[in-house]
């Protein structure tokens, strides 16, 4: 049978701390006042058997534990006045083992016993006799505080080491679930925005060799086409680079409103207040808020005209978009998924949305976002 090399590291370590420890014994009995009776030689070979059982703890604590008792029981009945070491070594074993009861019954009867041991030894004095014993488990404070020391250590390593795990695998979860959505994003929108995109461009193409004039909603579809499948090819790198810079934010906002206008809107911009370092989630908010207002003016609005503002504040952006299309109070459009997207995404961000239909008649969106205290 072949012992790995942990197993071989185990049998030297256990053999090494049983030599040792029963070296340890040998050498503090030896130093007493002893002669070479029969009755010293037995209380030798009491404290060197103590010692060397430890070599069998890990594999058979409890048995262990009854030895080291007995023999630490044994030597001091022989009048060795010798700290219970190997019985200190052998409980620890058999408490890391789960053997907590018998572990207390045992040091239960091994501490009544001592004194009884003592007394056995010679000494006619019940005081000296428990002194003795007691003195026997002195090092039982020093072993139960490296215990005690050790298993914190191990405690608190696999703690650490679980909530590592933890983190692990929610982020492999979550690398999981951008991958899926990028290959759905591809499988379901890409090739359809590439037929609509290659159509539009086909048109455009037969009319400018036609000579005909080319329509301007035309040319809004082949544009539309074009930005779509940019952006869509940034979301879905993004997605698998995991890459937190936004494709388009802040900055992009007036090409936007141009966008607009080339479909026949007569969009307007306002950008007021000096502008400090906008976080990137909060550039790209802005981008998408725009985005979805003008989109969903150019679809349901029947609208004439629109007004962006964006007022920027040391503390946050203000955004406001109005147009004069059909909604009234009276027959508000329903939310749809863009209305509930920028509310998530400003919400998320700790900021306020309000989209409804104005009095004098139309639609406005309305969000503040904050971005912190400039210093």
């Amino acid at each position: 049978m072949r012992i790995g090399r942990s197993g071989v590291r185990a049998w030297v370590t256990d053999w090494t701390i049983a030599i040792c420890v029963a070296a340890a014994l040998l050498v503090t009995g030896l130093s007493g006042q002893h002669s070479t009776t029969n009755l010293d030689l037995f209380g030798y070979a009491l404290l060197t058997a103590g010692g060397l059982a430890l070599v069998a703890r890990r594999r058979a604590p409890v048995p262990v534990l009854a030895v080291t008792g007995l023999c630490a029981v044994g030597h001091h009945a022989a009048g060795f006045d010798v700290p219970a070491v190997a019985y200190l070594f052998a409980v620890y074993a058999a408490v890391r083992a789960g053997h907590r009861a018998i572990t207390v019954a045992a040091s239960v009867i091994v501490l009544a016993l001592l004194p009884l041991a003592a007394l056995a030894s010679g000494l006619h004095d019940t005081g000296e006799a428990f002194a003795q014993a007691r003195g026997a488990l002195e090092l039982a404070w020093l072993v139960a505080a490296g215990a005690a020391g050790e298993a914190v250590r191990q405690a608190e390593r696999r703690a650490e080491e679980a909530e590592r795990t933890r983190e692990e695998i929610a982020q492999h979860r979550a690398d999981e679930e951008r991958l899926h959505i990028a290959r759905e994003l591809h499988d379901s929108l890409t090739h359809q925005i590439s037929i609509i995109k290659v159509q539009a461009e086909v048109a455009v193409h037969v009319a400018r060799r036609r000579g005909e004039q080319v329509p301007d909603s035309l040319l809004a579809i082949q544009e539309a086409g074009r930005e779509a499948a940019r952006e869509l090819r940034a979301t879905l790198q993004a997605l698998r680079d995991d890459d937190t810079t936004p494709p388009r934010g802040l900055d992009d906002v007036p090409e936007l409103v141009e966008r607009a206008r080339s479909i026949g809107l007569d969009a307007t911009l306002t950008i007021e207040g000096q502008r400090h370092d906008v976080p990137a989630a909060v550039s790209r908010t802005v981008y998408r808020i725009v985005q979805e207002s003008l989109t969903n003016i150019a679809r349901h609005a029947t609208a004439a005209s629109a007004s962006i503002r964006i007022d920027c504040r040391p503390d946050g952006l203000a955004i406001r978009i109005d147009d004069d299309g059909r909604a009234t109070p009276d027959a508000a459009p329903v939310p749809g998924v863009g209305l509930l997207g920028m509310r998530e995404r400003v919400t998320a961000l700790g900021g306020r949305l309000r989209a409804e239909p104005r009095s004098e008649g139309g639609f406005t969106v309305q969000a503040e976002l904050p971005v912190g205290q400039t210093p």
